[in-house]
């Protein structure tokens, strides 16, 4: 089982750094590079803001250990759709190989923290360590 927590703990702090804490931070201390990444692609300088508030919000509530099992699942989810449509948007818009990998890559760290998380809860409820 504490195997299975460091899984878990490792997979979401790195989704956290990346999709909570990097965006708060460039909003909070670079807030003119806040739309670098979505202004290219054509979207409104608003939905970059609303994207950070989104990210930060579904990111935090994966770190909550107690936090209701619903809230998590929307955050996953939440998560999982930002993840998906900006592989999509760089590869319709841009093509560039490493804008399109990163959301992969994340995808997947995120995956496993889901996977990890389910396992957790699953333990914990037929009485497991």
């Amino acid at each position: 089982m504490k195997r299975k927590r460091i899984i878990f703990w490792t997979a979401t702090i790195i989704v956290f750094l990346f999709e909570g804490l990097m965006p708060l931070g460039t909003l909070l201390f670079a807030p003119e590079y806040t739309n670098a990444g979505t202004e290219p692609l054509g979207y409104p300088d608003y939905f970059a803001y609303a994207l950070v508030i989104c990210k930060v919000l579904g990111a935090t509530a994966l770190m909550i250990p107690k936090l209701h099992p619903t809230i998590k699942e929307w955050a996953y989810a939440g998560l999982t759709f930002n993840l998906v449509f900006a592989f999509i948007s760089h590869t319709v818009v841009d093509g560039n190989i490493a804008y399109m990998v990163m959301p992969i890559v994340i995808g997947a760290i995120l995956a496993v923290s889901y996977i990890y998380n389910l396992k957790i809860i699953s333990n914990d409820d037929h009485g497991g360590s």
